[in-house]
């Protein structure tokens, strides 16, 4: 006998208190970070340390495990000592307004630089158009326009010299010269005029085309003249911005010598600041804008973009984008209208985490990033290259026609770190052939974590952090051996804690609830029970109703007495975020004929491959098992009754061979008694998961029926170590009210179930008489002959 009845003590984790205890007093838990995951912390500091192309990272395993998280707070750590990146503005391009440029700052330059041009601009309409109200400017001024008027004054003078010599009066309004005949000294009018005779008449005629002909030829330099009075007044113009413009600058320069990229700048757009100084702060113009009109033109045109700027002692950025589409990793240009045409400019330039992340860490989740369009291409460009390029990919794909910017290209220095799950790392590595090429270092998370006093030390760490982040003054010993249980049970292991720490994180809240809800400043036992109750209240009402049909009768399901071919076995069910366990009856007919064992749930499509696997399996051990001397030749039915919805995986196939050897040997089963397991084909029983869900959901019919001391559950060997089972239920067990087997092989099952010795084949190949073996032998050998038409030689 290979069977062993559990005691309380195995049916839950030992936890070490002592570890817990330090744990809870020593205030350097506080600072813990990762709980266990050495492999998943050697292979991040190795991708965070290794400077070279192609070595990101991508942090491989399930959502909440507490991955990004942990991997957030670790990289912030390391980073912390490390150099602040350089920082980054885009200016306007005065060649070409389409193309800005960039300019590359030391830690805080950027800041300070815009600062300073906004200054230079606030400067510039403090002293224009004031500085051409200057009485000296005006003096050179009014000289420019005497100049002017001397030279046509005097070439009306000759005019009307020659006019007055030859009786003709020369008169000027607005600018339009006229003539008018003069006869005994005195100008004639039109009607004068044509009361002279015709001789006189066309004399006057004559004379007057003559003098406008030398009118014309004294004013035929007029153009020349009015070329020259402006081009005077530009000369003066600019010679006055630039006496306004030249000290300002100079300060500027002075400051900025030793940065030759800012020097290029202030060098280049002297002669802008000049021409925007004339074309809209002189006097006669500037009265034209208001003062926020001023400074807007100006604004767009000299001061610059702030891509990514920061602290001189900020260390390197970490950057978190939850939502990366092309603009927000990449940055996007925005648009306005203008008079009804679409304008944009260097200013409106909008940066993505790309810009902000330059010089230190992006992370990014990978499932997020595949699902946006043309972003995983530009980002392995971006990565490979080493170089940030803003393109719009509306424009290639003919979306867009309205004229954009395209911004200078920014170097890039950046270590990608992409959060995914271990299906979606696989699919990347098979089919993106530059995927191990950009991201060489795997941070593989495992889903549980040892119970080490280290990883028990990080783990009570980790919830007094939260605890007081809560607001809490802090948790009590109980409470915290309850969450280590509870930590325990989600992983389903006495030896191994959850890496699902997100679990524990939605406990305490919860529990922060009941503790508020009374007042108290200490988190207790009593308000982490009353929100495990709470939340099982919540998600169970369909384990409820189920329990319920159970209680009714409405599935049948016993709890004693003995029946042939059927059997307890033990389900779970995983609903939303919320797992149970509950019994289900297996049947087995067996009759003569050749079809085999047959699934009924795989007939009607209900068996899932792994189901349909397991029961192809009992054939495989009944035929090594019993059919060494004679061909097993038999027709068997199995079921799982009362069953209407998908059925999956192998854990039923030890109850379903025990109900088909009850069915083959008529030996009656033990209804009080429950099972679960998977085989293989030698009759080797091996683990299942959801132990603790299948045990608790047959006690809780049991105890409701009434526990009687013979009811109980049988679970594989190797399901012992996973055994982190409710109170109630060690209870139980504690006051042999009820029981917990586990078993190594088939034969273990049968004894127990069927009461009776399963025999073991003996030297001549043969098994005890009246054995369970024995009877499953004669009865298969007895079929095979009625199918066969006669007797077999065994």
């Amino acid at each position: 006998m290979t069977w062993e009845r559990l005691s309380a003590t195995q049916l839950t984790p030992s936890i070490n208190r002592r570890a817990i205890n330090q744990a809870l007093k020593d205030d350097a838990a506080l600072s813990s970070t990762f709980i266990g995951q050495e492999r998943a912390r050697e292979a991040l500091t190795f991708g965070l340390s290794v400077d070279s192309t192609g070595y990101n990272l991508f942090v491989m395993g399930e959502h909440a495990t507490g991955r990004f998280t942990l991997v957030k707070e670790y990289i912030e750590r390391h980073v912390s000592q490390l150099a602040t990146p350089d920082d980054w503005c885009i200016i306007n391009n005065f060649e070409e307004e389409r193309e800005p440029l960039v300019l590359r700052m030391h830690p805080g330059g950027a800041r300070d630089f815009a600062k300073d041009m906004s200054n230079l601009l606030d400067e510039l309409l403090d002293t224009f158009p004031a500085a051409f109200d200057n009485p000296g400017y005006l003096r050179k001024k009014a000289a420019i326009a005497r100049n002017f008027e001397q030279k046509y004054d005097e070439a009306l003078n000759a005019v009307e010299r020659f006019a007055q010599a030859n009786s003709v009066a020369m008169y000027e309004d607005q600018g339009t010269v006229s003539f008018s005949p003069i006869v005994d000294d005195k100008p004639l009018n039109d009607t004068e005029f044509s009361a002279l005779s015709d001789e006189q008449r066309q004399f006057f005629y004559q004379l007057i085309d003559e003098l406008e002909n030398r009118l014309s030829e004294s004013l035929i330099a007029l153009p020349v003249w009015k070329r020259e009075n402006s081009e005077q007044l530009r000369q003066l113009n600019r010679s006055t911005a630039e006496q306004g413009i030249r000290p300002l600058l100079k300060d500027l320069e002075h400051k900025y010598a030793s940065d030759l990229g800012i020097l290029k700048h202030l060098r280049q757009i002297k002669s802008h600041l000049i021409e925007a100084v004339i074309s809209f702060l002189t006097e006669d113009k500037g009265e034209k804008l208001d003062e926020r009109e001023r400074r807007s033109y100006l604004e767009e045109l000299f001061l610059p973009n702030v891509i990514c700027a920061h602290g001189l002692d900020s260390g390197a950025p970490v950057i978190y984008e939850p939502n990366p589409t092309y603009q927000n990793l990449f940055g996007s240009i925005e648009y306005t209208h203008v008079g009804g045409a679409v304008y944009t400019n260097h200013r409106m330039i909008r940066p993505g985490a790309l810009h902000r992340a330059n010089g230190g860490y992006l992370l990014l989740d990978a499932d997020h990033l595949l699902h946006q369009p043309y972003v995983w291409d530009a980002l392995k460009l971006a990565i490979k290259f080493g170089k940030l390029k803003m393109d719009l990919p509306q424009q290639d794909m003919g979306m867009v026609n309205a004229m954009t910017l395209m911004p200078q290209t920014i170097d890039l220095k950046i270590k990608v770190i992409l959060l995914g799950s271990r299906d979606l790392y696989y699919t990347l590595q098979d089919y993106d052939s530059e995927f191990n090429e950009l991201f060489r270092v795997l941070v593989d998370f495992d889903h549980e974590i040892d119970v080490t006093r280290q990883n028990l030390f990080d783990f009570v760490g980790r919830v007094r952090k939260k605890v007081v982040g809560l607001g809490l003054e802090g948790i009590t010993n109980q409470a915290m051996y309850r969450l280590v249980e509870y930590s325990l049970r989600m992983a389903e292991h006495q030896e191994k804690l959850s890496a699902h720490f997100a679990d524990v994180i939605e406990l305490l809240n919860e529990a922060h609830y009941f503790c508020a809800k009374v007042g108290d400043k200490v988190l207790d036992l009593g308000h982490l029970n009353s929100a495990l109750m709470a939340k099982k209240r919540r998600t169970g009402r369909v384990s409820d109703s189920l329990l319920n049909d159970i209680k009714e009768g409405q599935v049948l399901i016993a709890t004693d007495g003995k029946a042939i071919g059927k059997v307890n076995g033990l389900t779970v069910m995983d609903i939303g975020d919320s797992a149970f366990g509950t019994p289900a009856r297996i049947t087995a007919t067996v009759y003569a004929g050749a079809n085999g064992v047959v699934d009924i749930e795989r007939e009607v499509e209900l068996g899932q491959p792994i189901h349909s696997k397991g029961v192809m399996l009992l054939t495989g051990y009944l035929g090594n098992k019993y059919a060494q001397s004679f061909p097993l030749t038999l027709s068997a039915n199995i079921a799982l009754e009362q069953s209407y919805g998908h059925i999956d995986g192998d854990s039923a196939s030890l109850g379903e061979l025990v109900a088909l050897i009850s069915a083959i040997t008529d030996i009656p089963i033990r209804q009080s008694l429950a099972i679960t397991g998977s085989i293989n084909q030698y009759g080797e029983v091996q683990a299942v998961g959801g132990v603790n869900e299948k045990i608790e959901g047959f006690f809780d019919v049991c105890q409701h029926r009434g526990l009687t001391g013979d009811q109980g559950v049988i679970i594989p060997k190797s399901n012992v170590k996973h055994l982190v089972l409710d109170k109630a239920v060690v209870e139980a067990v504690k006051k042999n009210q009820f029981a917990v087997y586990c078993v190594e092989t088939v034969d273990d099952a049968l004894e127990l179930l069927m009461e009776r010795e399963a025999g073991v084949l003996s030297t001549r190949f043969r098994y005890p008489k009246h054995s369970v073996n024995d009877l499953a032998v004669k009865r298969l050998y007895d079929i095979a002959c009625i199918v066969n038409g006669g007797e077999e030689e065994r």
